[in-house]
């Protein structure tokens, strides 16, 4: 038997447990939002805006060669797949500095190394003029750093946090001009009326006998 109240409350009425408290859940380091665009994802679209550049250099200079050395609908399907792939290298160098994605870049890096990797075999098995100094598996070598510097740009830890994070909300900045109405209205208004001084007060002299212009007029 109980012999104190105390006794006999803890016999008859369930014990109670004591929960400690929870312990403060901290964030990892990885959670934390990156706001400034991380050096990788600079450099990865870097190298594809560079990369575009160039392609668009070499279509401009050998767009004569082209056009004229073979036929008009393989000379249409070299240039549209060039023109693709231009768009496509600076299209995905902006979406990874938006924070869109990096499957696009990835892609292409992909599909590059594939390239590369087919025209060596091509100028391996077969005779391919050399327009450099440099030997052939040189030259791949160095074609082949391009897709795999941003493949290693895009893989970067630093990149993942930065597409994790999802795409960059834009602020909504007022218009100026809606702002500041009345400026605007003062502005054009001064613009306006110095274009018509200069028009009425520095007239256009007429035309001189040397001018070319003039004498195409009077032998006419």
């Amino acid at each position: 038997m109980a012999i104190t109240v105390l006794e006999g409350r803890d016999t008859f009425a369930p014990q109670h447990v004591r929960v400690p408290a929870a312990a403060t859940v901290t964030a990892p380091s990885d959670a934390v939002a990156v706001r400034r665009i991380p050096v990788t994802v600079v450099g990865a679209a870097l190298v594809g805006v560079l990369e575009a550049v160039a392609l668009l250099a070499v279509a401009l200079g050998g767009l004569d060669s082209l056009l004229g050395g073979s036929s008009g609908l393989l000379a249409a399907t070299a240039l549209v797949l060039l023109a693709a792939w231009i768009v496509v290298c600076a299209g995905s160098a902006a979406a990874m500095v938006d924070g869109t994605g990096r499957s696009l870049l990835v892609g292409v890096a992909y599909a590059e190394a594939v390239l590369v990797a087919l025209l060596l075999v091509v100028a391996t098995v077969t005779p391919v003029p050399n327009p450099t100094s440099l030997p052939l598996p040189v030259l791949g070598l160095l074609a082949l750093a391009v897709p795999v510097g941003k493949l290693l740009l895009a893989g970067a830890p630093s990149a993942q946090r930065w597409i994790a994070q999802g795409p960059r909300v834009k602020e909504r900045r007022p218009d100026p001009v809606q702002a500041h109405r009345a400026l605007a209205t003062v502005t054009l208004g001064v613009i306006g009326a110095a274009l018509f001084a200069v028009a009425v007060l520095a007239p256009v002299p007429a035309g001189d006998v040397s001018d070319p212009a003039s004498a195409v007029h009077t032998q006419d």
